[in-house]
């Protein structure tokens, strides 16, 4: 059964940088595309940053230049730096990831099967 763990996340003042990860447990023997979504509070959730299997990134527009994706050689585990942070970015991060041939690392939900419980992200002006 795959599962996707996630650390980091916590408070920070606005400018500063936070870093999450997250790692596929289970069935890791297989390369994985992963991306990062958020849900701010009465909004809906939205992508963040993806990354496919060839490591070709995508990024909303909303932090592009302020976070950046990365995956491991394995393709297992995904990291999202982030700074300049805003408190427009507070939100519970979810991590997403999925072993489909055809998975791009895009920002589209409906890509990703796997899902992490999701870490807060708070951003204090």
């Amino acid at each position: 059964q795959v599962e996707l763990v996630e650390s980091g996340g916590g408070s920070v003042q606005a400018g500063g940088s936070l870093r999450l990860s997250c790692a596929v447990s289970g069935y890791t023997i297989v390369p994985y595309c992963m991306a990062w979504f958020r849900q701010a509070p009465g909004k809906v959730r939205e992508g963040v940053a993806g990354i496919s299997k060839e490591g070709i990134k995508a990024y909303t527009d909303a932090v592009k230049g302020r976070f950046t994706i990365a995956q491991d050689n394995a393709k297992i585990t995904v990291t999202l730096e982030m700074n300049s942070l805003k408190p427009d970015d507070t939100a519970i991060y979810y991590c997403a990831a999925d072993r489909a041939i055809w998975c791009s690392g895009g920002l589209v939900e409906n890509d990703y099967t796997y899902w992490g419980q999701g870490t807060q992200v708070t951003v204090s002006s």
